[in-house]
């Protein structure tokens, strides 16, 4: 295997695991709503990250490489944080919304930092900008949503 696969293996088996964050994050915060709307947000948000992480996996395998199948220690604690948060604080809106910005603000400094790395390939370097506009698409929806709940508190 190639320095530069390995290389580019290694970018997006970083993504990988910031997308399987992601869905796990989103899957949390479905479950601990309890507005409908929201609810589906999050669910939809949750099946948009894993399959961005079903589709750079399938990159990884193509460059040779075995792809992440888990999510990071760090997304796992956070997690566990939250839930205890909101165990304590209550689960509304504006703090579900909070925590989605806070994983979509991960996701967009992990895309960027792969962005920036000039050792990817240009098609491996196109599918990540692809999926960065996604996590920017969803970062100003989160976003948005969270500015109009904390309006209506």
């Amino acid at each position: 295997m190639t320095d530069v696969n390995k290389e580019n293996i290694s970018v997006l088996n970083d993504l990988i695991e910031t997308s399987k964050d992601g869905e796990a994050g989103f899957k949390d915060l479905a479950e601990n709503t309890k507005n409908p709307e929201l609810k589906a947000i999050f669910a939809s948000a949750a099946a948009d990250t894993a399959s961005a992480a079903v589709e750079l996996q399938g990159l990884v395998r193509q460059l040779g490489g075995d792809p992440e199948t888990s999510t990071s220690v760090a997304g796992d604690l956070h997690r566990r944080w939250v839930d205890l948060k909101s165990a304590v604080t209550g689960k509304d809106d504006v703090a579900l919304l909070n925590e989605a910005e806070r994983g979509e603000d991960v996701a967009k400094k992990s895309y960027k930092k792969a962005l920036e790395n000039t050792a990817v390939t240009a098609d491996v370097r196109a599918v990540i900008q692809k999926q960065f506009d996604g996590v920017m698409r969803n970062h100003d929806k989160i976003k948005a949503l969270r500015d109009q709940a904390r309006a209506q508190n």
